[in-house]
């Protein structure tokens, strides 16, 4: 769902900034993967929820969203006896795919619906359509495994060309330059990437787009399109691979990364020294965003190209994407009412000890206002 035209974020630095501890989004669902936020069920969070009657509601879509949802289906379904929430963790072409087919009623992408995926859901979304409503925003991490390095120091062109496999070995000079006084192995690079479509890959490429292009000569996308590298379907699989084995690296949200013990990559962004990936970081990076939805989508623009000081560019916001009318009639009550506690502040707080980035409270505003319209 998609907020009003050119509408700055500049209230997210405050916003998140507030939130003591990092808040890091994943796609809730079937990740072997235990969720930092078990354990974060909160009774302010259960006592502010207006539960619906009962029912059973199907999600799927972003494994960046995995740990927030994990956070929000426990919560609401322990407050609300009776019913049953399902969110599959796929990636965020999987959510938009089973949308559009009447599969779930809300998906969870990393990216806006492009303009054939919003004509698509109108077939589904009967006298109306799908729309992006953001919910969640936080760094993508670029995990590495690499003993005896700390502080790895690179920039958008020497990533883009190691996810292209135009660098290949941990000691190339532009890694050296960027890196002079740490001891770097002569071994193999080993980059993993996503398999499947998702939004965590689209947000990269974005970001190659704007700060490396000549290194990345593809246009942002949601499937992969660098050369050579190794691949796994999900996020939680991307972090598993880079723990198991020295001399990887991948990308992945911060909560991944810190599940896993993984050390990230501080990025040269021009800015006077390099930012290291935190919620406080990307939030720095987000609060330049611009709302680009028309109507009811709430859309945004980041700004990949930021140079401002202390902020993380590599940034994403997950959206939940339901319909504006047409709704499931045996479903609309259950997804308002779920919608309405994960946008709520109790929602997004609950999700302060896990590394995502809430909503500022002028987005958040508007995010409930759609969603109390939803038909």
């Amino acid at each position: 769902m998609k907020l009003s035209r050119n509408s700055g974020l500049r209230a997210l630095t405050v916003g998140a900034v507030a939130v003591s501890s990092a808040l890091v989004l994943t796609a809730c669902g079937s990740d072997d993967n235990a969720s930092p936020g078990d354990t974060k069920t909160s009774g302010a969070a259960k006592s502010s929820i207006a539960c619906a009657k009962g029912g059973q509601l199907l999600a799927s879509g972003s494994s960046a969203q995995k740990n927030a949802m994990d956070v929000w289906v426990k919560n609401y379904m322990a407050a609300c006896p009776g019913t049953n929430i399902n969110y599959k963790s796929s990636s965020s072409g999987e959510g938009v795919t089973q949308f559009n087919q009447g599969a779930v009623s809300i998906a969870g992408s990393d990216s806006p619906l492009k303009p054939e995926e919003i004509t698509a859901s109108k077939t589904i979304c009967k006298g109306g359509q799908g729309i992006d409503l953001p919910m969640v925003g936080g760094p993508i991490a670029i995990g590495y495994h690499l003993p005896g390095v700390d502080n790895l120091v690179l920039d958008a062109p020497t990533l883009a060309k190691i996810f292209n496999s135009t660098i290949t070995k941990w000691d190339d000079e532009a890694i050296k330059k960027l890196n002079p006084t740490a001891k770097l192995p002569s071994s193999n690079i080993q980059a993993f990437h996503r398999s499947t479509d998702s939004g965590t890959t689209d947000n990269l490429t974005k970001y190659f787009n704007a700060t490396a292009k000549a290194e990345w000569p593809y246009e942002h996308a949601k499937a992969w399109k660098g050369k050579g590298g190794q691949s796994a379907p999900g996020s939680a699989d991307i972090a598993s691979n880079v723990k198991q084995a020295e001399g990887t690296i991948g990308y992945f949200e911060l909560s991944f990364a810190t599940a896993n013990n993984l050390q990230t990559v501080k990025l040269a962004t021009g800015a006077a020294a390099p930012v290291a990936a935190s919620s406080e970081n990307a939030s720095k990076a987000i609060a330049e965003a611009k709302v680009t939805g028309t109507g009811t989508d709430l859309s945004l623009k980041l700004a990949y190209d930021t140079k401002a000081e202390g902020a993380y560019p590599l940034a994403l916001v997950t959206y939940e994407i339901a319909c504006d009318k047409g709704n499931k009639a045996d479903t609309l009550e259950l997804a308002k009412s779920f919608l309405t506690y994960i946008a709520s502040e109790d929602g997004q707080k609950g999700l302060s000890g896990i590394g995502y980035a809430p909503l500022p409270t002028e987005i958040a505003t508007k995010v409930r206002a759609q969603i109390a319209t939803l038909s």
